[in-house]
């Protein structure tokens, strides 16, 4: 075992740790690639196959690519680096914003899965189209939802990177640094390619099982090593109550949020929790699924996922017990390897190596979601839409491949040219921006009162406010602009997540310019759909009906 002091910086590869790395990431390659396999259809040329799975997932393959889907490995690298650095409001309140999530999904994701296939809608920006007969406010959605999901799947990439870095490859070198990852997304893109959704949903499995195994095993033998829980929080507490660096007025970071830190610490969890069901990744795993009953099931049980998660953030303050020094192998301090070096510091090298393993899996099954839902978004949304309306089945299939290579090279692009700090930024303001399409999505599956134009104009209000807002924010080390994601709410004069006070004013934008078009009676655009569709399921001859339509129109059949 490594010895319990760390050391300043990497010096070397950790030939075993990478051993194992390589092998476990050779073992879910050729699972992506078997994948296309596994309850293959007549056909893979349409989005329903090679994007949905066939919308035939059942309970407990939802919920491993839901888990493996929400649960990114950036989440595994950031929500501890973040309770490493600043502390509880920072980083913990990942874990109520998940408790949150699951009863609000539970209440309107059910109704967007019944819908969704009664039409045959890819998307959430499909459902915004039938459901306002608008498709401005449908490419307003979707645009939104790509420039959202951009910076998510290059996050991705960073987490992979991180474990690299760990385990020693790099240094100035830049092919030496950036090859491993060139490898990675090579793979990636080929089996996403070949299988589609099938490709993360198998490969779920295997990632779901290493991240439970490795922070099971974290939780009960770390704190053992570096003197007990007690120990751990003392040190934590310690920590938080230091001068910062960047401003030594004020402490590090905080053990437990202040009084004057509770509407950043609510805002935050609650706007996360209403924005992270609105990416297109997150409605493309639940539509997969072959019934809505499914959806409420997995709403029930993923909450499991929160319980890791919360040990996880802890593993944050276990660092600091262990005196863990992320370094680096360009010399710099970075919060974002302190999990990767807790585990090289304190575990064997061979059980580093499956956690280097859990974390950089981890990112592949996101990655390929986050893809796929972002190309069939461009596909049925701007090429189906605005360039080719008449794009059979087999061409919306073939352009979604095409485009989901597109997003990922972008996405490897953005890792290997721009800062990281600028990725974990944008991502950042990826959230303020997809909040913004919740009242044209969830509203709209429970009333028609909104007018198109009124839910646009609160859209545009509302990115426009949150992206200046969030530009002002400045980083007090960088002195960079988007520097956060908090800052004054107006009228309230707390401290709050700028993508909750940007939710708030496009609400009331919206409020006021439907009420203001519905008294000038201006044409609020045809609801293609009807009451009983929100509430069809698997069986329903209406959605039996237009399945079998889109299996003859993809094999020609007559």
């Amino acid at each position: 075992m490594s010895s319990l002091v760390p050391a300043a910086a990497n010096t070397g590869v950790n030939g075993v740790a990478l051993v194992v790395l390589i092998v476990l990431f050779a073992l879910v390659t050729g699972m992506g690639f078997w994948a296309t396999r596994w309850r293959r259809a007549d056909s893979m040329e349409s989005l329903d196959e090679w994007g949905l799975g066939g919308r035939r997932f059942g309970t407990w393959v939802t919920w491993f690519l839901l888990g493996g889907d929400l649960y990114t490995a950036y989440t595994f690298v950031a929500v501890p680096a973040a309770m490493f650095a600043l502390g509880a409001v920072n980083g913990f309140f990942a874990v109520p914003y998940t408790i949150v999530l699951y009863p609000i999904i539970f209440v309107f994701m059910a109704r967007l899965w019944s819908v969704s296939h009664r039409h045959g809608y890819v998307t959430p920006a499909d459902f915004v189209k039938g459901r306002y007969g608008s498709r401005g406010l449908a490419l307003a959605v979707s645009i939104t939802g790509i420039l959202a999901t951009m910076p998510y799947i290059a996050l991705q990439l960073v987490g992979i990177q991180a474990v690299l870095e760990v385990a020693g490859l790099g240094g100035s070198n830049a092919l030496a640094k950036d090859l491993p990852l060139f490898i990675a997304f090579a793979l990636l893109a080929a089996y996403t390619y070949s299988s589609g959704l099938r490709a993360p949903a198998v490969i779920a499995f295997v990632k779901d099982a290493l991240i439970y195994l490795v922070i099971i095993v974290a939780v009960i033998y770390l704190p053992s090593k570096v003197g007990g829980w007690a120990h751990v929080f003392s040190a934590a507490e310690a920590k938080m109550a230091k001068p910062s660096v960047a401003n030594p007025a004020k402490p590090t970071g905080s053990f437990i949020p202040g009084a004057q830190q509770y509407w950043a610490y609510a805002t935050l969890a609650l706007g996360s929790a209403l924005a992270l069901f609105m990416y297109p990744h997150s409605i493309t795993a639940t539509l997969s699924s072959s019934n809505r009953n499914t959806i409420r099931r997995n709403a029930s049980i993923l909450p499991a996922y929160s319980f890791v998660l919360g040990l996880l953030a802890l593993l944050g303050w276990v660092a600091i017990a262990a005196g863990t020094k992320p370094i680096g192998l360009d010399g710099k301090p970075n919060a974002q390897l302190v999990i990767p070096q807790l585990f090289e510091d304190m575990f064997p090298s061979w059980f580093a190596g499956v956690a280097f393993a859990a974390v950089a899996i981890g990112a592949l099954v996101p990655a390929a979601i986050m893809s796929i839902a972002a190309a069939n978004t461009f596909t049925r949304n701007i090429y189906r839409d605005w360039i080719k309306p008449d794009a059979t089945h087999a061409q919306e299939a073939k352009v979604s491949k095409l485009v989901s290579l597109l997003v990922k090279g972008f996405a490897l692009v953005f890792v290997l040219t721009l800062d990281k700090q600028n990725a974990i930024n944008f991502q950042l303001l990826g959230g303020i921006w997809i909040l913004q399409t919740f009242p044209a999505i969830v509203f709209g599956l429970y009333t028609r009162w909104f007018h198109r134009w009124g839910l646009l104009a609160g859209w545009a209000v509302g990115m426009v406010y949150g992206t200046l807002v969030a530009y002002n924010v400045i980083n007090p080390t960088t002195k960079g602009h988007f520097g956060g994601s908090l800052a004054q709410m107006p009228v309230i004069g707390k401290l709050g997540y700028i993508a909750m006070t940007a939710f708030v004013i496009n609400l009331v934008v919206a409020a006021i310019v439907t009420l203001v078009l519905n008294a000038m009676k201006v044409d609020p655009g045809r609801d293609e759909t009807i009451k009983g569709d929100y509430f069809a399921d698997a069986g329903d001859p209406r959605v039996e009906k237009n399945l079998e339509m889109d299996v003859r129109l993809t094999t020609g059949a007559p």
